[in-house]
């Protein structure tokens, strides 16, 4: 592995193996998500407690100081919106060029398999992987399921992810599920778990982190949990102890509680 290529995931992945990054894409096909009218605002609390922002270009220019910032991971696919037909219909937005010049320690795509557009967006993926590996940028897929959440089981996941994996993807970002040492155990890159729509409770959130974290990811990449939540930095300290000091379920919900009554 070239030195750029481990320099930048030394930048996302920190020394004790973990991460986590924080997205705030969200925008890119939500609009204007309730919480994150104002990217920049409601980020710039919670840099302390991430390792990256994941973020498309236009935020990133517009919201994010860059003398302030974390390790970006630049979100380069799009092209569709929620009230358009199909999730699943994107294309690669950005150029490396672009990439390049907002310097992105790594790149984020979306893959949807099993949907219409599989060979598209699994083309994305590959075709980006060949230009960002000729500049030792790592790419991040991301396993996205649209509307269609009762895919979220073990069998679905492992499939996307090893998919994701053998066509060069660097990172993996996933849910997580029942059973997930399996998704982790047939996909040979590092797997990093997403958060999906906000949970109801605090400790659902430090539950699946917890196991998810036990059997076998590296970190998170959870945003509406996070600025969604009430408490948005205590809710960040309290999953970054779980990340990168072991914490419990357990821990994380008493230091969530103490954080949040001062």
């Amino acid at each position: 592995m070239d030195w750029g290529m481990r320099n930048r995931l030394a930048q996302l992945i920190q020394p004790d193996g973990h991460c986590f990054f924080l997205p705030i894409d969200h925008g890119y096909f939500q609009g204007p998500t309730r919480r994150l009218e104002k990217p920049g605002e409601t980020v710039k609390p919670l840099l302390p407690y991430a390792d990256a922002l994941f973020v498309t270009r236009g935020v990133l220019r517009a919201c994010i100081d860059p003398a302030n910032t974390k390790p970006i991971i630049l979100r380069v696919s799009g092209g569709t919106s929620m009230v358009g037909k199909d999730l699943a219909h994107e294309g690669v937005t950005t150029s490396i060029e672009d990439i390049i010049r907002l310097n992105a320690a790594a790149v984020g795509v979306s893959i949807f398999v099993g949907s219409d557009y599989e060979h598209e967006t699994l083309m994305n993926l590959a075709n980006l992987v060949n230009a960002c590996e000729n500049y030792g940028i790592p790419v991040m897929a991301v396993t996205a399921v649209g509307r269609e959440l009762e895919k979220r089981d073990a069998r679905y996941l492992g499939l996307a992810c090893r998919i994701a994996a053998e066509l060069g993807a660097r990172v993996v970002k996933t849910y997580w599920c029942e059973d997930f040492e399996k998704v982790v155990e047939g996909c040979p890159v590092p797997v990093v778990m997403a958060g999906g729509p906000r949970c109801d409770t605090e400790r659902e959130v430090f539950d699946f982190v917890y196991d998810g974290m036990q059997r076998g990811a590296i970190g998170i990449n959870l945003g509406r949990n996070v600025w969604q939540n009430d408490h948005p930095v205590a809710m960040a300290q309290a999953l970054r102890a779980i990340v990168h000091e072991g914490a419990t379920a357990d821990e994380a919900e008493a230091l969530f509680h103490r954080l949040v009554a001062g």
